[in-house]
């Protein structure tokens, strides 16, 4: 263990000039000498006086052996001080019912050249620690076992940023790590861990056999997050966001959001729900939202999401409610917000969210000045072992990615687990950055109350059978300590279990359950729908002069400034399109709808892949200059505008990106949130996103929700993953007016369709079968006027028939088929053909079908026509609902791929498609 026996056999001089470049720059030279140095520094500050040394400390030092020694042990102990600090985590008391996994080396004093003489003799690294000037080796160790090596040990030394390692030691250093409660704060946490545990009792006697998924084993969470939250509100944070699964869910509405025991054991009923076609959801899923008033009277917003079995779903979306807020209540101000996620073990180490969403942590459009992570680590997953479960040392190992410090605590040790939060709390606060809290434990029962956990875990559960409660191991603890009294505990047990009881015969009286909306101050302005409001479309009329103003803002450049040829010639053809041309091509109508929209004073936030420019190039909302690659969002120039305009080019993530914009949408109705796929299909990377929340969660939580979703979709030979946004799997989630999904044909009726979705009284998700092809194609223009005077429309009909008496087959169809049509049609026009272009197929308006195709009297065949394969598509969908009965679907063969990897095959199969539309 011998570091530095190569000193020897090198010249003073040497080893001068490198002790003077250490002085000027320690980091300019080699690590291990710069660790020789630092010890070296201890040194001379006691032989720097010796006589003899003509001020040359370092060549008397390395000349006298017996220096030389004591140098050398001052450095074994600088190596065993960092052992501490890096591997103490390894040799911790945190587990409660398992013996410790065995690491190797220890930190034994014989692995650093160090003997049990060593221990009373004085050491100057002393100081490294915060000691006096020196310590004896006995103090130091004595010193680092209490701060890393008992109830919580602590992972941090992979920070790479100096200034956060010496904080954290620094903080780390003071009391020994160790916690410092008043006799009345361990009563008061005392009384928050009796509520916790009696809690679970009660329902484990009123309830039996029923889920809940009790906190049991892991109680100390409860007084953790009450005191974590209140230091936290002491540090500036005005609103919570905070995302759980199932574990410990119910005891966290009630004992930390308030949420009534009575609404609780009454959802245990089962009863129905007031509200009319209305589903609900088990009450482990449901969130809530609630303000709390803090001893000093301050007020703080506490939100839990609504989560579904997807365990860890929740965090992106809590990401982005969190974001949402930031930036629409408290002017950017991320230290006011702060998002907690809670996980389990199993769920934290196995499921990739977590990766996309800790990569959220710093990037522009996604951060929200950091997350506390806490891991109610039950130490098996359903009935799987934590061997199998993983192949890191730790479930918290992802924390590494962001170098991200990871605190492991004993959940048995209530005061240990509260001090581990108030140290991350303000770690957040301070550096805007994630942190993570292991909360070793376990779980009482199996995965729920049902279950029979021995089946897999015999050992584990003989274990915790006998194990007691963290309430009873601090009831013992205080009692010892002398805190308490025979009195006061029987007074916490009886009162609160009456309350229980009271509010157990109120839960008997309520008929019907009801769900709070969650984040019902946000939604307070906002009606839920009616049928009727989709019978047709509102009024999106937009001013014209204003939108011309907004053409001329968004085509100018700034002056002074070298911008690409390219740019500057298509900024000078949308001028043209407006100015010249009277026809807008779609990049042009999408901006302006953006403008228009941010005029109205609502807000627009564009993510996703390559979204600043476009994956086709078509968009180009943020331009760069030339040299410098200087930014400028033109949008944001507009004058008078009230709302701004937020474009974001994602991390390559579709899951965990389209699940922060659903958040923000969420937190945020006032915002046009949009997510663009770089390609239609790559929505189904997120579609527990899409299944769990999205299409379901107003049926479920009566959450409402705007998320647009744009999915380029369109056959042009590109292959299979290139051409279809599975536009069969939206329409079969639609129900309920759940959501709208559409597939428009013309700028106008794209512009249209996004003022829409800001100027209704409500919210909906809307899903855009977005183009291709079309948006550079000749024939896909609108006027200003269309964009100025119009709104959106459900149904086109066909331009082209001029005598609707001559037609006998009328054609449905949606999206760049039609132009693929009307191209052939260029050539040969077949009079007795109608095309009519459904532009939202759900939800369907029927009378204006029925009207539209009801005009051709002469028809004697209504056919479906789609370009995607037959067991794809809308086909199935429009023969099941459409208004108007159905007698042929024309469409490619049924297939197993969604299109053809050859141009040239596709080629040929979209003609015989076109031409058994047209009855050629």
């Amino acid at each position: 263990m011998d570091r530095f026996s190569f000193l020897g056999g090198l010249h003073s001089a040497f080893i001068d000039d490198l002790y003077q470049k250490y002085l000027k720059s320690p980091d300019s030279i080699e690590p291990s000498w710069r660790a020789f140095f630092q010890g070296y520094d201890f040194a001379l500050e006691e032989y720097a006086d010796e006589p003899n040394t003509n001020g040359h400390a370092l060549d008397y030092a390395l000349n006298h052996a017996e220096i030389v020694d004591e140098i050398k042990k001052e450095f074994k102990v600088l190596e065993l001080i960092e052992d501490y600090r890096t591997r103490g985590h390894l040799f911790t008391e945190t587990n409660p019912v398992r013996a410790r996994r065995q690491y190797s080396p220890t930190l034994d004093l014989a692995n650093y050249g160090l003997t049990e003489k060593d221990l009373d003799f004085q050491f100057q690294a002393a100081k490294e620690l915060g000691l006096k000037s020196s310590a004896s080796l006995r103090e130091i160790v004595d010193h680092l076992k209490r701060i890393y090596c008992q109830s919580i040990g602590v992972e941090y030394m992979y920070i790479r940023n100096p200034e956060r390692i010496k904080w954290i030691q620094e903080t780390l250093n003071k009391h020994d790590n160790q916690p410092q409660f008043s006799a009345d704060d361990k009563k008061l946490i005392l009384s928050r861990l009796n509520e916790a545990v009696a809690f679970e009792n009660f329902l484990n006697t009123k309830f039996v056999g029923q889920k809940r998924f009790s906190i049991e084993g892991a109680e100390s969470l409860i007084p953790a997050m009450d005191i974590g939250i209140k230091t936290a509100a002491k540090l500036g944070v005005k609103e919570f966001v905070v995302g759980m699964a199932h574990r410990g869910r119910l005891n966290v509405l009630s004992n930390i959001f308030g949420k009534t025991q009575r609404d609780i054991f009454s959802e245990f009923e089962g009863k129905e729900f007031e509200e009319d076609e209305f589903d609900g959801d088990v009450k482990y899923h449901l969130g809530y939202s609630t303000e709390k008033e803090l001893e000093n009277g301050n007020k703080i917003k506490l939100n839990l999401s609504p989560n579904p079995s997807h365990l860890e779903a929740v965090d992106a979306v809590v990401e982005g409610i969190a974001r949402a807020k930031i930036n629409t209540d408290y002017d950017g101000d991320a230290t006011k917000v702060m998002p907690i996620l809670i996980h389990g073990d199993a769920a934290i180490a196995a499921q990739g969210i977590l990766y996309e969403v800790v990569q959220m942590e710093r990037l522009d459009g996604y951060s929200t000045g950091g997350t506390v992570h806490v891991v109610i680590n039950n130490q098996v997953g359903f009935t799987t072992n934590y061997l199998d479960a993983r192949s890191s040392t730790y479930c918290t190992d992802i924390a590494k990615v962001i170098l991200a410090p990871v605190l492991h605590v004993n959940g048995d040790d209530v005061e240990a687990v509260i001090h581990a939060f108030q140290f991350a709390m303000e770690y957040r606060q301070r550096y805007s950055r994630d942190i993570f809290i292991d909360l070793l434990c376990y779980r009482k029962y199996g995965h729920n109350e049902g279950d029979e956990p021995r089946f897999t875990q015999p050992l584990l559960y003989k274990s915790i059978s006998k194990h007691k409660n963290p309430k009873e191991i601090y009831t013992a603890k205080l009692e010892k300590e002398g805190v308490l009294d025979e009195a006061f505990l029987d007074g916490l047990e009886k009162d609160f279990r009456q309350m229980l009881e009271m509010r157990f015969d109120e839960s008997k009286k309520i008929e019907k359950n009801t769900i709070t909306q969650f984040m019902e101050d946000e939604w307070k302005e906002y009606r839920v729908s009616k049928p009727e409001d989709f019978h047709g479309s509102i009024d999106t009329s937009f001013d014209i002069d204003k939108l011309k103003s907004i053409t001329k803002t968004i085509t100018t450049l700034p002056e002074g400034k070298k911008f690409f040829n390219k740019i500057a010639r298509l900024l000078k053809q949308r001028a043209e399109m407006v100015e010249k041309k009277n026809a807008l091509d779609w990049g042009m109508a999408e901006l302006l709808a953006y403008g228009s929209v941010i005029s109205d004073g609502y807000n627009v936030r564009l993510s996703g892949e390559d979204v600043e420019r476009g994956t086709f190039s078509h968009r180009h909302a943020v331009i760069k200059v030339e040299d410098s690659e200087e930014e400028f969002i033109l949008l944001n120039n507009i004058e008078g505008r009230e709302g701004r305009f937020a474009v974001y080019n994602s991390l390559l993530s579709e899951y965990g990106v389209l699940g922060f914009d659903y958040g923000y949408a969420m937190a945020s109705p006032e915002t046009l949130v949009i997510w663009e796929a770089q390609f239609g299909d790559f929505f189904n990377g997120a579609q527990i996103i899409v299944d769990q929340f999205l299409s379901a969660a107003e049926d479920k939580w009566k959450v409402q929700n705007g998320l647009v979703l744009l999915l380029p979709h369109g056959y042009e030979g590109q292959g299979a993953e290139h051409s279809s946004a599975r536009l069969e799997r939206w329409l079969q989630q639609c129900a309920q007016y759940n959501m709208q999904v559409a597939n428009p044909t013309t700028p106008a009726n794209f512009f249209h369709m996004m003022r829409r979705q800001m100027t209704r009284e409500f919210r909906k998700p809307l899903v855009v079968m977005s183009p291709k092809s079309l948006l550079r194609h000749p024939k896909v223009v609108s006027t200003i006027e269309d964009l100025a005077e119009g709104k959106f429309h459900e149904i086109l009909d066909d331009p082209r028939i001029e005598d609707k008496n001559k037609v006998t087959r009328v054609v449905i169809l949606s999206g760049k088929l039609y132009y693929d049509i009307d191209k052939e049609r260029d050539e040969e026009f077949p009079e007795h053909t109608a095309i009519i272009r459904l532009e939202q197929l759900y939800p369907l308006a029927d009378e204006q079908i029925k009207t539209m195709i009801g005009s051709y009297k002469k028809a004697e065949k209504i056919i479906w026509a789609q370009e995607e394969p037959k067991n794809m598509g809308g086909a199935y969908y429009i023969k099941m609902n459409f208004p108007v009965e159905i007698d042929e679907i024309i469409a490619p063969p049924s297939s197993a791929s969604t299109a053809a990897g050859s141009s040239k095959a596709h080629a040929v199969r979209q003609q015989k498609l076109i031409k058994d539309i047209l009855n050629a």
